[in-house]
């Protein structure tokens, strides 16, 4: 398995700065899950320790025929680990009752504990590929986003609002800060650079339903695209611009569909200037949680062959054979039973 595909349980590459990262789910980290063993080891030995000395005088020291606190603990120590040199012994019927009812099963346990130790440091690496292996087979028809800043978040915060598992989406950031954020989200993270093929290819982009390239720069979300074109030239990209000027060349890059944040910007505020309160119907469109929002589904049998306007929903556009058929598409005079509408939908009427 080579470096950048190694990945750590607890959420963290294995041997290198960059890789996949997978969920840690609920499983202690490795320095807890050791400090719990040597906590219950800790504890076996105290109680052991104990026990010999309640019954201190129930057994002889071969040197001075006495078994005081420190002479106690170095029993407790050698017998818990089986090491048994035989210089103090249990010389009564109920010191050797006790030891063979009581204190062997501790001795096991203390074993088992330092035994398992080592085996979970030893089987950890392995445990880990495994996992990755099984998450690259099983991913597929997934969303991988590139960029987890503010844009990149908000792409995958409305994806899980329209229900999109947390399991089928992956982050590919470079930035540590920004991928450790996505890792406690819950989500499968590639640490590298959206633009490197390797980062890309980590991420499954080949078998992606849709990219959402959601970068910072625009000349590196075109480099992103451009990348994503030859490694994966069917897959669905969209993309999000700072300057209207860049959407062509994303679009020339194999992007489907582009966002450009300060052309939108600037024409809410020249909106808002004459109408205010119809700027603040596209912002309840565009926040989160509750008001107005778009929603997609099949034609129903009762909509085939009527007008788009004539359905109990406002419709805005009209997905055929592949491509989005706008409301006033003069070719959009009727339904069709392949069709899926985009439509004006409200969170009260069930969108959660």
């Amino acid at each position: 398995m080579s470096p950048a595909v190694e990945s750590a349980e607890r959420g963290g590459p294995v041997g290198s700065r960059y890789g996949l990262r997978l969920p840690s789910g609920r499983r202690l980290k490795p320095l807890a899950s050791i400090g719990v063993r040597l906590g219950l080891a800790v504890l076996l030995l105290l109680v052991n320790w104990g026990l010999v000395l309640l019954e201190a005088d129930q057994y002889t020291d071969n040197a001075d025929g006495h078994v005081s606190v420190i002479d106690a603990l170095y029993y407790t120590t050698v017998t818990l680990s089986t090491t048994g040199y035989g210089d103090i012994t249990p010389v009564t019927e109920q010191a050797r009752l006790v030891n063979a009812l009581v204190v062997t099963p501790m001795r096991l346990m203390f074993v088992i504990i330092l035994v398992g130790t080592t085996i979970s440091a030893l089987t950890e690496r392995s445990r880990t590929e495994i996992r990755v292996h099984r998450w690259k087979a099983r991913m597929r028809d997934h969303v991988v986003v590139l960029g987890y800043g503010t844009k990149g978040r908000n792409a995958v915060r409305a994806l899980r609002l329209r229900d999109h598992p947390a399991d089928r989406v992956v982050v590919v950031e470079h930035d540590h800060v920004a991928a450790a954020q996505a890792g406690r989200d819950g989500y499968a993270v590639v640490v590298g650079s959206a633009t490197h093929k390797a980062a890309l290819a980590e991420a499954q982009v080949e078998r992606a339903r849709t990219v959402i390239i959601a970068l910072d720069r625009d000349d590196t979300a075109v480099l992103a695209a451009l990348t994503l074109r030859r490694l994966a030239p069917r897959v669905t990209v969209l993309a999000s611009a700072r300057e209207a000027a860049n959407a062509e060349l994303l679009r020339e890059s194999g992007v489907r569909s582009v966002v450009v944040s300060s052309e939108t910007a600037g024409r809410l505020l020249g909106l808002a200037t004459d109408s205010p309160d119809s700027v603040s119907v596209v912002e309840d469109m565009l926040s989160f949680g509750s008001g107005l929002d778009l929603d997609e589904r099949r034609v129903e049998p009762d909509e085939v062959g009527r007008r788009p306007r004539d359905c109990d929903v406002p419709v805005v556009g009209v997905w055929r054979d592949g491509r989005m058929l706008r409301y006033s598409d003069p070719a959009l005079t009727e339904l069709r039973a392949d069709d899926r509408i985009l439509f004006v939908a409200s969170r009260e009427d069930g969108l959660d």
